[in-house]
């Protein structure tokens, strides 16, 4: 989710149409300088990359640039790219060179997580873990959602999918994301209470689980075929998010059985949203950037000011037992009644969405 007033390419030329003074950008994502004109950067704000989900480039790049921009802070966003090296140079840039007051940062580990955060701490810059929580890191807060009640979300709507399918015999496979993600822990954690009653009473069979490494969406659709190949009697998918969720309904087309397997989804991107246009996945969760970006900003705005305001609830660090000040927001289960919500949202554009391909299921679902 993204709020910034410095602009790396990495975020798109949507986030870059949004620049003003204060911002500036680079072809460069991990070199990109603020401008001397709005002063020293405040805030730094590094993302993780832009594969796992397209939403760090859709929907938070664009998200925190704006309440940067609503907060008059000067900040420079990066996105790492995917690179552990990438994501500790940025984070040696923004504390050494620019001194920042406050870092907000989406890990891509918990290993290079907490090697910055105890080098921003050292330096005396606030940290607030943003959607990822740095296990082990001791970050001074955390602004994300209730991801175990995301999972429990998952879980319910697959088992509500499948009633409506008319499903008797329901036959899941399992696609976790990533373990050095400690999200897709909370995720596993929420759908599999949902799931786990129903395979030990025998009501439910599970055929497999797998954890994809790095949110890869081809190495999901590698893991479901090696599943679906050992057992052809597989029904029903329980995938983490939309990508991993997509290169699935592409092996489900090559095998006819687009649109008669229940595809879970997580994320509500555009491309998600096709696919239940489609009636190739049966829902996502929707998690607004701005549910991330305005109180992560803010917080940061509060911090600098040298008053915190903000209303905390905690969580707990799994690594160190440590309570953590949190801000979650709250999830949304989205289906073909409820698809115009990510759109009105501001998180995906109508034109990404209804596209020629899909222009008719967008105008049966009211989306216009």
């Amino acid at each position: 989710m993204m709020r910034k007033a410095v602009l790396s390419a990495a975020v798109g030329a949507a986030a870059l149409a949004l620049g003003v003074a204060g911002c500036s950008s680079s072809s460069n994502s991990a070199a990109s300088s603020p401008s001397s004109s709005s002063g020293a950067v405040q805030v730094g704000i590094i993302l993780p990359d832009t594969v796992s989900s397209a939403r760090y480039v859709n929907a938070d790049a664009p998200a925190l640039t704006q309440e940067c921009q609503a907060k008059a802070l000067n900040c420079d966003i990066q996105n790492a790219q995917g690179s552990t090296a990438t994501q500790q140079s940025l984070a040696d840039k923004m504390i050494n060179t620019e001194h920042v007051e406050v870092l907000i940062l989406d890990p891509l580990n918990p290993t290079v997580g907490a090697a910055i955060e105890k080098q921003a701490h050292a330096a005396g810059v606030k940290t607030i873990d943003y959607d990822r929580l740095d296990t082990g890191a001791s970050p001074d807060y955390y602004v994300s959602y209730d991801n175990t009640e995301v999972g429990t979300l998952q879980g319910q709507a697959l088992v509500a999918a499948v009633k409506a399918k008319g499903i008797t015999s329901p036959d899941v496979a399992v696609l976790d994301g990533s373990t050095t993600d400690h999200n897709a822990v909370l995720f596993n954690q929420g759908y599999m209470s949902v799931i786990s009653p129903l395979v030990k009473s025998g009501s439910w069979k599970e055929s497999g689980e797998q954890w994809v490494a790095n949110w890869d969406n081809p190495t999901a659709g590698t893991d479901f075929m090696s599943m679906y190949n050992k057992d052809h009697n597989i029904n029903v998918v329980m995938v983490a998010n939309d990508g991993m969720a997509n290169a699935v309904i592409q092996d489900l087309k090559n095998l006819g059985l687009a649109g008669k397997v229940v595809v879970s989804g997580q994320d509500a991107s555009a491309e998600g949203l096709q696919n239940i246009l489609a009636g190739s996945q049966s829902f996502s969760i929707y998690k607004a950037a701005k549910g991330e970006a305005v109180p992560s900003v803010d917080l940061a705005t509060q911090i600098i000011a040298g008053k915190v305001t903000s209303t905390f609830t905690s969580v707990t660090d799994p690594t160190n037992n440590q309570r953590v000040k949190s801000i979650l927001g709250t999830p949304v289960v989205i289906t073909k009644s409820n698809i115009d919500q990510p759109i009105k949202g501001g998180d995906d554009k109508l034109s990404d969405v209804c596209t020629s391909a899909y222009a008719s299921a967008c105008s049966a679902a009211g989306l216009s």
